[in-house]
């Protein structure tokens, strides 16, 4: 089953995004092996960088699509079903097709790829108030 990003979209929270892109692969496994030369070319085409700049555009920079999980740092734009060497050597429409791409976080590629909810950025959000950082204001007594 190819994943979308029209599915994905339906999914409301991060954690259930990340449940359906996540791949449960190893660390170590092998990438294109030797023939890695060929998905960093790809990754350097015009083509490439026009459909992560789009991608970029329509996620709002933000993990997974998601509004309140802006990407600080560099942003990487996954392809959400694996690549094989011979879509990249026949140039297949999917391989530019915003249908399959999102964006994510260092941190969140990682955890795709290799299955560990543990590798996400937890977000545990204070919810501010008026006059919350200055003690002698507010309700406090």
């Amino acid at each position: 089953m190819r994943k979308t990003y029209h599915e994905l979209i339906l999914l409301p929270t991060f954690e259930d995004r990340f449940r359906y892109l996540k791949m449960g692969g190893r660390v170590g496994a092998d990438t294109f092996g030797w023939d890695r030369f060929f998905n960093q070319a790809f990754y350097k085409s015009k083509e490439w960088r026009d459909a992560r700049r789009e991608v970029i555009l329509r996620d709002n920079a933000c993990d997974l699509g998601i509004e309140d999980r802006s990407i600080v740092d560099k942003i990487i734009v996954h392809h959400m079903n694996p690549l094989t060497l011979e879509e990249i050597e026949d140039g297949g429409p999917e391989l530019f097709d915003p249908m399959y791409l999102i964006c994510c976080s260092h941190a969140t590629h990682n955890a795709i790829h290799y299955g560990d909810e543990n590798l996400l950025v937890k977000t545990n959000f204070v919810e501010r108030r008026p006059n919350d950082t200055c003690p002698w204001k507010g309700d406090r007594l």
